[in-house]
């Protein structure tokens, strides 16, 4: 397997779930008043906030059937250990509320507005970000899902990284490599690069980059790499050393921060009634007290950065347990 047909299906669902949130956000921008367009764009956010949502809940939702057709039933996963997909959906890789991400375009179009920018060229220049943001997300989302589902499945002791053609020259130099399953996945914005499971039984043989290289056209050697590049590639350079593999890529991380967390679903959904309960057995409110109008004080921490934080693998699954990522 070089990757298995099965992880490249997975990784291409999920990229037509992104390009198609894409494509209903990008017409719901160019139907925006040019004339008010903060306004404008705030005022339809709603169903574009609904597309990229369904699109990232579908996402979500693929990983458990399809580590089940890969991997077939883990006896060592707990039956308590579901993915909850619900709980990636509704925020970005990043834990921003869709509702804060969305409204980032129309905010840097009005900003260069106001330097000068012709309305026209702010436009085109939103909608671009508006696309990065959405493909972005909804990639994010199932890769989180995948990485939850493998974290939950003991058997699974990492994974290899799923690069299909037509990726960038910084995910092909990264093609193949295997990293430890709570190992963060280094992507850049609008990646759809993808992971395989590696088990006892599961070891796919990783695609090298010089072997993605051989297979690709001229053309597309140019378009990936550049022409200086392929020249010193043909000319016997090491393709890791032409491509610094680490510049642009990061795990998901919010503009520095050091933890990696997110306030959304704290006001309901499943994190929020795990906070009650808990707190509510410690003996930290009443026991009488109603779930309503009850509001989680803690930072509801994103997948990495419970992975970057666990001790162990035992300490990662209950973290995601008491977040809300698994039931």
């Amino acid at each position: 397997m070089s990757p298995s047909p099965m992880a490249v299906a997975h990784a291409t669902a999920r990229l037509r779930l992104a390009l198609a949130a894409a494509r209903a956000a990008r017409l719901a921008w160019r139907r925006v008043d040019r004339d008010t367009p903060g306004p404008s764009w705030v005022a339809a956010l709603g169903p574009v906030i609904a597309a990229v949502a369904g699109a990232q809940l579908a996402a979500a939702q693929s990983t458990e059937p399809w580590l089940e057709q890969l991997l077939g039933r883990d006896d060592g996963k707990a039956d308590s250990d579901r993915l909850n997909p619900a709980a990636l959906a509704g925020v970005t890789g990043d834990g921003v509320p869709l509702l804060t991400a969305l409204q980032i375009p129309v905010w840097t179009a009005l900003s260069l507005v106001t330097r000068g920018v012709p309305v026209v060229q702010a436009m085109a220049r939103g909608q671009a970000l508006l696309d990065l943001v959405v493909r972005t997300a909804v990639a994010d989302a199932g890769r989180a899902a995948d990485s939850v589902g493998m974290m939950a499945r003991p058997a699974v002791t990492s994974y290899v990284r799923v690069v299909e053609s037509g990726a960038c020259s910084r995910c092909v130099v990264l093609a193949g490599r295997e990293y430890g399953v709570s190992t963060g996945f280094a992507r850049h914005p609008r990646c759809h690069c993808g992971m395989e499971p590696v088990t006892r039984e599961h070891q796919p043989k990783p695609t090298s980059p010089k072997a993605m290289y051989d297979a690709m056209s001229d053309a597309e050697r140019r378009r990936t790499f550049g022409e200086a590049a392929v020249k010193a590639i043909d000319a016997g350079a090491d393709i890791g050393f032409v491509v610094n593999a680490r510049r642009g890529m990061a795990t998901a991380t919010a503009f520095g921060r050091t933890v990696q967390a997110t306030s959304e679903q704290t006001q309901r959904g499943t994190f929020r009634r795990r906070e009650f309960e808990r707190l509510k057995a410690e003996g930290a409110i009443p026991s009488s007290r109603s779930i309503r109008g009850f509001r989680p004080q803690a930072a509801r921490l994103m997948p990495e950065e419970i992975f970057r934080q666990a001790e162990d693998r035992e300490h990662a699954v209950r973290l995601l347990r008491r977040y809300g990522y698994i039931f």
